[in-house]
């Protein structure tokens, strides 16, 4: 069905010239003001079917980009605004009785009442009309009558519901309850606080919004709500039992309500922001966790951004013909719109993704020293850094590295690291890349350029591609393997030059089978596509193949076959000792043979070595104990793992950390947690170190050392996932294809000249950026 719309005005003034605005929030009601604003002859009305002063929560954050943009849109709103908003600089986090204060955060904060009191205040200046206890008309109705209709109804939005088929929404609930108070006094600070109570761990969020008030929002996991009986509470008991929680926090005082109740979270998605004439605003077209402070800042910067682009386009309008144009002003309008919101929105819900995830998973870091516990909760988002903090509060951050154990003037990623019997001089790892040069297995010059090339950038830690154990293992005729003496002759070669010339770097193998993602074409001729001709039988867990269709069926292994298997893991890794790698990697992820084992999607064998999650560990701990056996005691031995699936029934957190454990049972010194690549269908959730909150649990719950990975692209981000201690290693691959020298580049820009980031001495003379031209 065609989307609704009215008839296009044939000029410009007043276009478009009835506007109906669908909620009257922040969002909505500073749309409204700001389209009347740029053309008094527009007709703009909000419909808002509750009465003026009924609000949910009690303070609304706003950051100085938002005011800013708010003083040039409309001074008025802004000086009126400014006249009201309390600020502060401080953060402090409260736990186990230890208040760490980090300070140079720079908030600002009024109620939300009367941020609403100042918008209408504004509306009624400007002449839009106000319509409060009026249930709007439905959006199409409205569409039909009007040029354009803003629906800012909020996160359960009737209108993104009745179009549903057209906005396809995603909304995702989640974890936790939490419920939004006040209290009768301005906290100091933004405070986080944690309750352990006997039930599970609680939290309260806390920031002053004016002279005499703050808000105040307490949060705990589902499970741990309705433990502490919450769900048989009314209002008040729920407010007088969260006083009592945090009481210490609240100084004895009470809490009080209004119309509070318990909710869970929901992350509002939309493929589409308009429709017709209707465009979405706020968080009818997207929500971001209350934890990051962003919704009413996304739906005033939405509002600021649908009013320059209907600006922008209007000039059109008396270039265009009602009916056949080539351009549709309001159509070009809308899509601009959205088109600059969407990346800016994309980047916001991931930072709230990642804290809300935090806070979710708040039982596994409460063990945290309390500094590296504020820390670990200052950079939850990934948006406040290690580099970013040390400007804000230099005093704490120097606190939390000499926790660490930094020396003076060392970064966090440029202390060692000890594995068993080898100890690498920093905590950088040049992640496994497949390069798919090979001649028969061989690794030729290629490999010894590349990987020496990355020794000599200074990385702690280098690692090779995957190293196939038998022909037939292999994912394509490019990959490198470890089944022939000539091929460990070849190895040998390299792992001699990088101790050679780049001593005090270590150099690993990872080993591996391919398992039904083989027989495939080289990655730039076609990513899991088979090969056109010479292709061999593939073995694996179960007869699926990889792509239905495509990729063919392989044989399910047998007794006899897991036996072959596991001697030629055996064989591969004698060699690779005799080749003088300095750590071994069994590779158990990424849908490759030993991980397709321990996922539930590709194992669906009935006998030992299928079912339950002990039966799919088995064969990979068979392998990782064989190994085990035959590499040297002295050498570690590491594990990488699909900590998640990104799909449907694939390895929950449970299972991911019960594999981690039983892998760290048998002898494992460090698991490396990477996700993904088992399935075809899968969604990963991509993002900037996406992969690094499974890392951090992973390590957190069972003690054991791990390496990140995963979009990691800065030493800053090195040093923060250091330092908030959610890795031990960081594992980058891209950033060292872009930059061999990335490690000792990185210690340049930090002004770090000590032993854990040597210059081979021929190189010294570029140890400091060259001077460029002079820029005017």
């Amino acid at each position: 069905m065609a989307a609704p719309r009215a008839a296009r005005p044939a000029r410009t003034a007043g276009w478009p010239g009835r506007i109906a605005v669908i909620g009257g929030g922040p969002g909505g009601l500073y749309a409204a003001a700001l389209l009347k604003r740029l053309d008094p002859a527009r007709e703009v009305t909000v419909w808002e079917r509750n009465a003026p002063s009924d609000t949910f929560g009690f303070g609304v954050v706003l950051s100085d980009e938002t005011l800013g943009g708010i003083r040039d849109a409309d001074p008025a709103v802004y000086e009126a605004l400014r006249r009201e908003l309390v600020r502060w600089d401080d953060i402090d986090v409260v736990h186990r009785g230890h208040r760490t204060t980090s300070t140079g955060h720079g908030f600002a904060a009024l109620g939300r009442r009367r941020l609403l009191e100042l918008l209408h205040a504004r509306c009624a200046e400007l002449g839009v009309r106000l319509r409060f206890r009026t249930e709007a008309p439905p959006a199409a109705a409205l569409a039909a009558s009007h040029d354009l209709v803003v629906a800012a109804d909020g996160v359960h939005s009737r209108t993104r519901e009745a179009h549903a088929d057209h906005f396809r929404p995603t909304i995702t609930t989640h974890r936790c309850r939490y419920i939004w108070l006040a209290a009768d006094f301005p906290f100091e600070a933004f405070r986080f606080e944690t309750a352990e109570t006997e039930h599970g761990v609680m939290q309260l969020h806390a920031y002053p919004f004016s002279a005499e008030s703050s808000t105040v929002i307490v949060e705990m996991r589902e499970e741990v709500w309705r433990a502490a009986g919450f769900h048989e509470l009314d209002e008040a008991e729920s407010t007088a039992r969260c006083a009592k929680i945090f009481a210490e926090a609240l100084g004895g005082r009470e809490l009080r309500s209004h119309r509070s109740a318990w909710t869970a979270f929901r992350t509002v998605v939309n493929e589409r922001w308009s429709y017709g004439n209707t465009v979405l605003i706020g968080d009818a077209a997207h929500t971001a966790h209350f934890s990051i402070g962003s919704g009413t800042k996304l739906a005033v910067e939405d509002a600021l951004a649908l009013a320059t682009h209907l600006t922008e386009h209007g000039a059109l309008v008396e270039h265009a013909t009602d009916e056949g144009a080539e351009h549709d002003p309001l159509t070009e309008a809308l899509a601009a719109y959205e088109a600059e919101r969407r990346p800016v929105v994309a980047s916001t819900q991931r930072a709230a993704a990642a804290s809300l995830r935090w806070f979710e998973e708040l039982a596994g870091h409460v063990d945290r020293p309390p500094r590296r516990f504020a820390f670990d909760l200052l950079t939850r988002s990934r948006r406040v850094t290690h580099a970013n903090l040390r400007l804000r509060d230099p005093a704490f951050t120097t606190a939390v590295e000499d926790d660490f154990g930094c020396p003076p003037g060392t970064p966090p990623m440029f202390t060692p690291f000890r594995l068993r019997g080898l100890t690498l001089r920093n905590r950088v790892v040049v992640s496994p890349m497949d390069m798919y040069v090979a001649e028969d297995g061989v690794p030729g010059d290629f490999h010894l350029v590349h990987l020496g090339a990355r020794a000599l950038g200074g990385a702690g830690l280098v690692m090779t591609e995957m190293v196939c154990v038998s022909r037939e293992g292999r994912i394509t005729p490019g990959c490198a393997g470890l089944w022939t003496d000539e091929q460990a002759d070849a190895w040998a070669r390299i792992t001699a030059f990088v101790h050679a010339q780049a001593p005090g770097t270590a150099i690993g193998v990872q080993l591996g089978h391919s398992g039904r993602k083989g027989s495939t074409r080289r990655m730039w001729e076609g990513i899991d596509q088979p090969l056109p001709e010479g292709n061999w039988p593939l073995v694996a867990a179960s007869p699926l193949p990889y792509r239905a269709g495509v990729n063919q069926t392989p044989r399910s292994l047998d007794r006899s076959g897991l036996a072959a298997v596991r001697e030629e893991f055996t064989a591969a890794a004698r060699r690779a000792a005799r080749c003088d790698f300095d750590l071994l990697e069994l590779h158990c992820a990424h849908g490759y043979l030993l991980s397709g084992f321990l996922s539930p999607l590709t194992n669906h064998r009935a006998d030992a070595y299928g079912g339950t999650l002990e039966g799919r560990l088995r064969f990979p701990l068979e392998v990782f104990d064989a190994v085990r056996e035959v590499w040297p005691e002295d050498r570690p031995m590491t594990v990488r793992v699909s900590a998640t699936d990104w799909a449907e029934g694939g390895t929950s957190a449970e299972d991911a950390l019960a594999v981690a454990r039983a892998f760290a049972a048998h002898g494992a010194d460090a698991i490396d947690v990477s996700t993904g690549q088992v399935v075809p269908d899968e969604r990963p959730e991509y993002g900037r170190s996406y992969q690094t909150p499974y890392a951090d649990r992973i390590r957190n719950a069972i003690g054991v050392p791990v390496v990140a990975v995963g979009a990691i692209s800065s030493w800053d981000d090195v040093n923060s996932l250091l330092l908030a201690g959610r890795a031990d290693l960081c594992a980058l691959a891209r950033p060292h294809l872009y930059d061999p020298h990335w490690t000792l580049h990185a210690a340049a820009e930090q002004g770090y000249e000590g032993p854990a980031a040597p210059w081979p001495a021929p190189y010294r003379a570029g140890s400091r950026p060259p001077p460029t031209g002079r820029r005017e």
